[in-house]
């Protein structure tokens, strides 16, 4: 017979085969859930051409003081201005209680960079482009842009001021990348 000692060492043997199985199975789901899940995961991540237009780079060197441009970003028109000081102290001086949305021009640019003022070219009312930026001259009763559809007028900070548009014109998140370069988006 076999004593005491021996059948206990084989208990021992067979509870850590056991339980050595199952770690092992435990893990080979777990690598093989991890192998289809991740394919499912990956495929919504979004594709390099819509990557790519995700940001747009602009010079704006060339931009006078005075001047716009007008650029696309995600396929929607961006007003690029350079403010005069002229513009910039008109904008100032509008009362927060005229405005339909009440923003400052330091609201709608960044520190430093007052003088460019950057936003979607899309009217908030129903979607038209306002004349202004990219015709070289100011367009509206405010000197800033005027959407002829529906005749929203917005002021030199792109700012509602008469009209059916409800808000200002959007800006769109952007940075100074460089002393010429802003990045869009």
């Amino acid at each position: 017979m076999a004593s005491e000692s021996e059948l206990n060492a084989g208990i021992e043997d067979g509870v850590r085969r056991r339980d050595f199985i199952n770690i092992a199975a435990v893990s080979f789901a777990g690598v093989g859930a991890v192998a289809v899940v991740l394919p499912l995961v990956n495929q919504m991540n979004p594709s390099a051409d819509v990557l790519a237009l995700s940001t747009t780079e602009i010079d704006i060197s060339a931009i006078q003081v005075g001047q716009a441009i007008k650029t696309s970003w995600r396929k929607q028109p961006v007003f690029v201005r350079n403010l005069t000081p002229a513009e910039i102290a008109e904008a100032n001086a509008v009362p927060m209680s005229d405005l339909r949305e009440p923003q400052t021009l330091a609201d709608r640019t960044k520190v430093g960079k007052e003088n460019w003022l950057i936003t979607l070219g899309v009217c908030t009312h129903l979607g038209c482009v306002p004349l202004g930026a990219a015709e070289g001259e100011n367009k509206g009763d405010f000197g800033g842009y005027f959407c002829p559809c529906h005749g929203s007028h917005y002021d030199t900070a792109a700012r509602i001021r008469k009209g059916p548009a409800p808000t200002n014109l959007v800006v769109p998140p952007y940075e100074f990348t460089g002393d010429t370069v802003v990045t869009i988006g």
